[in-house]
């Protein structure tokens, strides 16, 4: 452990848990690396993510982004093409990236938006795209007729959650630079999100631990009985 984390660690109480407004003022305190750190959300849930019916997966556009500027890739052909490079796209086209990204190894954007029309060419990259959480998909919006709409969202502010296999939802609600009330408005807006999303299937407690820390910083824990307080 470096001596700024050191510092950090001796500001939270390991076996408190905070209140939110407690937790994200506490985030940004222990964030002392020399860039705008992401502080980024941990969520436990109480669900098998080896069963189809308890998967929790979506996307939900914060209130104040995340701070980070997102490249855009659509794949689409026809008009479509117009209307994504209109909207505000970073790169727009069809066979043409799919095989950039397959033969060059490209990955130079964050999101990647495509048409139904054209989900039978992207599918061959769902080898490349899936391991990395490119893939689009029509629960998170990224698989659409409507790509304007899409990629606003996306560059308003839009993130994807989804449970990984460990139980385990990350996702980035914001900056170093941002103040603690962007903060927390995000982060009722995710919670919110996530517990609308509960599988019916899933029994007993669904969160089982929420935390929030910085790039460098220690896990910070919230109190999960009071995330939407």
């Amino acid at each position: 452990m470096g001596k700024k984390y050191k510092e950090s660690t001796k500001l939270i109480d390991r076996k408190t848990l905070y209140t939110p407004l407690e937790a994200m003022e506490l985030a940004l305190k222990t964030a002392k690396a020399n860039f705008d750190e992401t502080i980024e959300l941990s969520i436990k849930l109480g669900v098998d993510p080896r069963h189809a019916d308890q998967q929790v997966r979506g996307a939900v556009v914060l209130p104040h982004g995340t701070g980070k500027k997102v490249r855009v890739l659509v794949l689409a052909k026809g008009d479509r093409i117009k209307e994504a490079e209109d909207a505000g796209a970073d790169y727009v086209g069809a066979e043409e990236y799919v095989e950039k990204i397959q033969k060059e190894n490209w990955f130079d954007f964050d999101v990647v938006v495509a048409t139904p029309d054209m989900m039978g060419v992207v599918g061959r990259l769902g080898r490349i795209l899936g391991p990395k959480g490119l893939m689009p998909n029509p629960k998170s919006g990224t698989v659409t007729f409507d790509v304007a709409k899409a990629i606003q969202e996306i560059k308003a502010g839009k993130v994807e959650y989804r449970v990984d296999k460990t139980s385990i939802v990350h996702v980035p609600i914001g900056k170093k630079s941002f103040e603690v009330q962007k903060l927390l408005d995000n982060f009722r807006v995710l919670m919110e999100a996530i517990i609308k999303a509960k599988p019916s299937a899933a029994k007993g407690q669904y969160l089982k631990s929420v935390a929030v820390s910085s790039t460098m910083g220690p896990g910070i824990k919230i109190n999960s009985v009071k995330v939407l307080e």
